[in-house]
């Protein structure tokens, strides 16, 4: 199992006809199709990257796919609350590190990604779910990785469940699949 099917089986429960999502991080668009297809015709899908070649891909591919519930929106994931209203959003998914077959020296960073958690965590609404996975091996991640952790800790458990998912003997830096349930 890769940590993509952990988490898109963990959505799969949380997704439903009629939901809103946002993919914070859309990369080559594969999680924003998946979300797309969950919320189907009555639901959407916000779908957000620093680069265009992200937006632009991921255009072809939910064109290819004839999926029109997307708004695909080139900003930083720290400003999604300029996209949706707090308590609205039934799923947000972060894949962190940099853009598959992309620009290795733009990736994720701590700052922007804690501004951006913490802003969709008042998005949620109740019984939302939140998937951040942590991508850290390579030549990027593992300051961003370390920050996370402490942060992730501290979240307020009276309002938040985190669940942390290890792939305990995978060598190298395996990614770290995060789950926020809101209460």
């Amino acid at each position: 199992m890769r940590a993509l099917d952990l988490v898109h089986n963990v959505v799969k429960n949380y997704v439903k006809e009629g939901s809103l999502c946002i993919d914070a991080t859309m990369g080559r668009g594969y999680d924003t199709s998946f979300l797309s297809a969950l919320v189907g015709d009555s639901g959407k899908v916000i779908a957000m990257d620093i680069q265009q070649s992200a937006l632009d891909s991921t255009r072809e591919l939910l064109n290819a796919r004839k999926q029109n519930n997307v708004e695909l929106i080139l900003d930083s994931h720290e400003n999604m609350t300029k996209y949706a209203e707090e308590n609205s959003v039934d799923c947000i998914m972060f894949n962190l590190g940099y853009l598959p077959n992309g620009d290795h020296t733009i990736y994720t960073h701590a700052d922007s990604t804690i501004k951006a958690i913490n802003a969709g965590l008042n998005l949620l609404r109740s019984g939302g779910l939140m998937c951040v996975s942590i991508y850290y091996g390579g030549d990027s991640g593992y300051e961003e990785k370390d920050a996370l952790m402490p942060f992730l800790k501290e979240i307020d458990d009276t309002k938040y469940q985190v669940i942390m998912s290890s792939f305990y003997n995978w060598k190298n830096d395996p990614p770290i699949p995060v789950f926020i349930l809101k209460n």
